[in-house]
């Protein structure tokens, strides 16, 4: 990957070595979501933990859907605690363990266990949420304003790379086990293992060259109380930050839309177009491949043409993407939905980390990221479930219920129309202005 100079790109005090350990984050955790919760344990949890039975696939995204929740309670006192401490790559550290140990979990998992499936998803999603809202809240640390959305690009397109591994790895192990006879469903958590293992080593150059450059802060209250005092404040003069604000609940429309895509590809995949697992794995290893290129391809075009026209494209992407996989009836026709899906995943999804980073107060990295996620955590809430309560309700009908979910994508565009980015940045760095000058007046009376 290659990185421009730091005069252009990167912020004063930021190395090329440190954007790429930030990178390799993304590298690492990219495994769990392709593996875990994308292409293979999620059509294993309910063509063999669930046994296919008629609410399987509403139990998958119903777990998932307590996961997020959990992360969406939890977010704005770990992003305040993170700014409070300065402790956002501690908190990341642990995240991580917790994200690892409870992946490699899944390997006891088979027909029967439901409830232990369960629980380790919901414990090992919960860890991996969280632990890519502290990842997002070092990017403006290192990349500079006008850079945001290619710096995040580098991420997310190394980060398809790290779940292309992943899966590699998961497709050579099944592979293997079919060779010698076993059944395919029978060598799937041992690839729990592999990925768990994958993320656990990918990540140390994460820990070991980047840097923590956040600054105590005094919480005289506490940090619980001055958290959600922060948080209320935050919302309380949204007024200040309507443009961030409005993005926010954009976000929320469209990362639903992605999340539910993300989440029940291979399951629609093998439910609706009878793909076997290895032509499901197949399939998400060259999506991973064309998201990459459009996580790489969009982040230098964002920094080009602006961050809101930019996500308009990919939205208007994700829309065609939906209605030829309604349409589509035999394989080509979803092969190429698939892959436009993948393109504009990985621009979608680095357009929007870029976005919030441009329209935060930089003192208030971690707390306006934590909001950041809480949208996305939120929106994974609401579009799996939106997914699975249709195709409950409609007996099975895997097309109605793809059809029903692209309904967000259209409603996230409507509500982007309406944001203006610069004059987002003004109202971002005038409040730190405001905060710096407040914090100031204690200090000069002391003297």
């Amino acid at each position: 990957m290659a990185i421009e100079k730091r005069s252009r790109t990167l912020t004063d005090d930021a190395r090329p070595r440190e954007a790429w350990a930030w990178a390799m984050y993304d590298f690492a955790n990219s495994g769990y979501t392709t593996v875990v919760i994308t292409a293979v344990f999620n059509a294993y949890f309910v063509a063999v933990v669930a046994q296919r039975a008629p609410w399987a696939t509403l139990a998958w995204t119903a777990t998932l859907a307590v996961s997020y929740a959990l992360i969406v309670l939890t977010a704005p006192l770990i992003g305040a605690w993170a700014d409070a401490r300065a402790a956002k790559k501690r908190l990341l550290a642990f995240t991580t363990v917790g994200c690892v140990l409870f992946t490699a979990a899944l390997y006891f998992t088979g027909p029967g266990t439901l409830a232990v499936a369960i629980a380790c998803v919901i414990a090992s999603n919960f860890f991996f949420g969280t632990g890519e809202n502290l990842i997002a809240a070092f990017l403006p640390e290192l990349a500079k304003s006008r850079a945001m959305g290619r710096v995040s690009g580098w991420g997310w397109s190394l980060g398809y790379l790290g779940g292309l591994l992943s899966l590699g790895a998961c497709l050579a192990w099944l592979s293997q086990a079919k060779a010698a006879g076993r059944e395919t469903a029978q060598a799937v958590p041992e690839t729990m293992l592999i990925t768990a293992a994958l993320f656990a080593v990918a990540s140390l150059p994460t820990f070991l060259f980047l840097r923590e450059r956040a600054a105590p802060q005094a919480q005289p209250d506490g940090i619980v109380h001055t958290a959600w005092s922060r948080l209320a404040a935050t919302l309380h003069h949204a007024r200040r930050f309507r443009d961030l604000s409005r993005f926010l609940v954009c976000t929320l429309f469209y990362q639903a839309g992605i999340a539910a895509v993300i989440t029940l590809a291979a399951i629609y995949a093998q439910e609706a177009m009878k793909f076997s697992t290895q032509d499901t794995l197949v399939l998400i290893l060259v999506v991973n491949l064309t998201a990459a290129f459009g996580a790489f391809g969009f982040g230098y075009l964002q920094d080009r043409i602006g961050h809101v026209r930019a996500i308009a494209l990919t939205l208007c992407g994700w829309i065609l993407m939906i209605v030829l996989a309604w349409l589509a009836e035999g394989r080509m026709l979803f092969w190429v939905a698939a892959n436009i899906a993948g393109l504009c995943m990985g621009a979608s999804q680095s357009a929007g980390r870029a976005m919030v980073g441009y329209l935060a107060p930089p003192s208030r990295l971690a707390e306006f990221f934590g909001l950041w996620g809480l949208a996305v955590k939120l929106a994974s809430i609401f579009g799996p479930l939106t997914y699975g309560m249709a195709n409950w309700l409609s007996g099975g009908d895997h097309r109605r219920a793809i059809l029903i979910t692209g309904a967000y994508f259209v409603v996230g565009l409507a509500l982007l129309s309406g944001i203006d980015v610069r004059r987002g940045r003004r109202s971002a760095l005038r409040s730190e202005r405001e905060e710096r000058a407040t914090a100031a007046r204690p200090a000069a009376a002391r003297r």
